[in-house]
Order: structure tokens, then C-alpha cells, then sequence
């Protein structure tokens, strides 16, 4: 059991800043809410950052139905090298989380560790959720929950796991137990509808159309930016067709390509796959089953005046590598 006493030592003076990834889902933000909620519990006060978007309907829903407030980095106010960060769902030096100024005196995360980094705390453990890291400090430490924390969380669990389907451990199932007697689930049932926006027709539209398929692996460009969220769905779609068994999305991001890799193969680990496929033209990691990362087109090469065949070739290679 991680010490919760250590990190409420940590963060008794100055500010204190929870950072999301730059596009907070479900998890990133029941998590960032949890840990904002037991912060409050030892009488300091936190601030939930990201730098980037909230675009799910999914996400917009937790905003608005639990109360939940989450500030831009550029909404505020100057931060300065003595504030302190605690990042959640996201590790620094990752693609997907801003390097601010501040100091990231620790960590609270589900995902496998890229990029070494000494933070004063440290809690990485993989499950399904990190939601379900949170949930564990309120029961082990006897701290009260309140229904919108409590229902926070199990949706956190929920949407990260795909309903208990992917990535789930026992101690996901543990803590759902437990947050459930808490929870307002006619308001978690409610939110289950209406998940989906017509835009979001458009990107899966464009993935079905440029799909390839080269043996058990499919391949999906989407040729317009989207949220990673987003992108992770389309992901999970793509690989529920009968012939793949590993599947490779990527989309528009700003200089570059964004990608969710998933693997329902033992021995093809998503994550070790996406980050010897990106390295040298970006990052990659995650799960065995799901992963990301990140791609910058500088970098890769064009054949045809199209980096779709580099990126193939990338992963193809990594792929027949990791099955030595």
C-alpha cells in the first residue's frame, strides 16, 4: 500500500497543480477529481490543469454532471518553478503531457514508464484504471467519498476498461465493489446514452475508407485531426473486424501523426511495439494491449509523397522484431 502520508507531506505549502494528459479523458479526470477530493481531506487546496481539450462528449459530460472543474494552462494564473505538480494518468516526458514550469514533485499513473524521471512520489502500478489507484487510498486511509467523487471514479473504471473487457485487474473489480454502494448509478446508466457526436461519423467514416490490412494487422489513416479519445474508439472498432488481431491508427496532429495501437495477441505487447516502432521519429508506449504515441512528418520519409508506407514499414519491423 502506497503511503498517502507521504504525499500529503509533499504538497502542505505552496501550490498545487493536478495535471491531466493534454486530452483529459474519463480516467484522467475521475482520477484528477479523486485525488483533488482527498487533497481537500488534509486541508490543501488543488488545481486541475491540462493543456489542451476536453473534447468527448464523454469527458463534457463528467464536467457538467459531477461538478468537476478543470482549468487551461493558459487560463492560469503564471506559474512559477515552485509550484508543484502531481501528474495523473500521464507521466512527464510523455508526448501527450506538456512539460510546465513548475516542479513534478510526483506521480499517480496506470500506464508503463517511458522516460525514467525522480519524482519525490511515485505511485505507477498497471491496472486498468487509474482511477481505481485513487479509490484504493479513500478505502485503505478510511477517508469519506462523496457521490459525485464515488460516481467519478466508477465511471473512470468503466470507460478505461471498456465495461471490465480490457486491461482489467483484480484490483479494478475490488474497488468498483466498493465505490459502487457510493455511487448515483441512475445518473452513471443516464450517461451511457448519447456518447457519440455526428462529427465523430466523419473520422470512423475515413478510417473504414482507408483501411489496409497486411495479415493479422490493420492499418487506418484518418487525414484530419480528432481526440485522441476519438482515435482510441476508432482503434478498438478496427480491431473487432474477424482478420485483425493488431491494429494501427494514426491521424493529423499538428506537425505530425498521432496514433492508438491496440493488440488482442499475447505476444505482440501494443506497447513495446509502438515505442520501437516511433523511435527516432517521435515516442511511443503503453500497454500490452493499448498503447500511443506520437509521429512528427519532418521525420518520417515519403514514398509517393505519402508517410503512410514509412509508418508501415516502421511497425511491420517492429512487429517481426518483438517476435524473435
Amino acid at each position: 500500500m502506497k503511503d498517502l502520508r507521504k504525499l500529503v507531506e509533499i504538497l502542505s505549502t505552496g501550490r498545487v497543480f493536478i495535471q491531466t494528459h493534454n486530452y483529459p479523458d474519463p480516467d484522467a479526470i475521475a482520477s484528477a477529481f479523486g485525488l483533488q477530493s482527498l487533497l481537500e481531506h488534509f486541508g490543501i487546496d488543488a488545481c486541475i490543469c491540462y493543456d489542451g481539450t476536453a473534447e468527448k462528449l464523454s469527458a463534457i459530460a463528467m464536467l457538467n454532471n459531477f461538478g468537476i472543474r478543470m482549468t487551461q494552462i493558459k487560463d492560469l494564473e503564471l506559474l512559477s518553478c515552485e509550484d508543484k505538480i502531481v501528474t495523473i494518468d500521464a507521466q512527464k516526458f510523455n508526448s501527450n503531457l506538456t512539460d510546465l514550469i513548475g516542479n513534478e514533485v510526483a506521480c499517480i499513473d496506470h500506464h508503463p514508464t517511458i522516460t525514467e524521471c525522480d519524482y519525490e512520489y511515485k505511485d505507477v502500478r498497471i491496472v486498468g484504471a487509474c482511477a481505481t489507484l485513487i479509490a484504493e487510498y479513500f478505502f485503505d486511509n478510511d477517508i469519506p467519498i462523496d457521490e459525485n467523487v464515488a460516481s467519478a471514479l466508477v465511471y473512470g473504471i468503466k470507460m478505461d476498461t471498456s465495461d471490465f473487457s480490457r486491461g482489467v485487474t483484480q484490483l479494478d473489480i475490488d474497488m468498483y465493489s466498493k465505490l459502487f454502494p457510493y455511487a448515483d448509478n441512475e445518473l452513471l446508466d443516464r450517461m451511457k446514452i448519447n456518447t457519440m457526436e455526428f462529427t465523430d461519423l466523419k473520422a470512423y467514416g475515413s478510417a473504414i475508407e482507408n483501411i489496409s490490412v497486411f495479415g493479422n494487422v490493420g492499418y487506418a489513416y484518418i487525414p484530419f485531426e480528432c481526440p485522441d479519445a476519438l482515435i482510441a474508439m476508432i482503434s478498438d472498432f478496427i480491431l473487432a473486424l474477424d482478420i485483425i488481431e493488431f491494429s494501427v491508427i494514426y491521424a493529423i496532429r499538428g506537425d505530425g501523426y498521432k496514433f492508438s495501437v491496440r493488440s488482442e495477441v499475447p505476444s505482440l505487447n501494443a506497447g513495446k511495439i509502438a515505442q520501437k516502432a516511433l523511435e527516432g521519429v517521435g515516442s511511443g508506449g503503453g500497454h500490452a494491449r493499448m498503447a500511443g504515441g506520437f509521429a512528427l512528418k519532418s521525420k518520417l520519409s515519403q514514398q509517393d509523397g505519402y508517410e503512410g508506407h514509412e509508418i508501415r514499414r516502421r511497425f511491420e519491423l517492429a512487429i517481426k522484431e518483438s517476435q524473435k
